[in-house]
């Protein structure tokens, strides 16, 4: 597999962390059947597709990209679904981590 291989599973592990994470408030704490279903069967896929993007991609790369991207997104999906305004502070922890992302893939190196 090549690198552009290891971003695809990378995109994934993010859409399917995305996902597990954005519905888990609606197992209302693993009572609901079916949404519990549906976080275990998407967080193992995303466990699956992140380990196969690190074997590609550098283990500090994919995890810190995976973690940033995904804790954004769930906080953008939790403003638009439940309604969840984050503070100030949220939003400048927020932008932090992007930027430690961006920074991370275009300035980073590993040996």
């Amino acid at each position: 597999m090549n690198l552009t291989g290891g971003y695809i599973f990378l995109v994934l592990a993010i859409i399917l962390g995305i996902s597990s994470n954005g519905f888990l408030k609606a197992t209302d704490g693993f009572t609901n059947i079916y949404p519990t279903i549906f976080c275990i069967i998407t967080i193992v896929a995303c466990i699956f597709c992140l380990s196969k993007a690190m074997t590609i991609i550098p283990v500090g790369f994919t995890y810190a990209t995976y973690g940033g991207l995904t804790i954004t997104a769930v906080t953008i999906f939790g403003v638009v679904k439940y309604n969840q305004t984050p503070n100030l502070y949220a939003v400048l922890g927020i932008s932090l981590i992007i930027i430690g992302v961006i920074l991370l893939n275009t300035m980073g190196k590993t040996n």
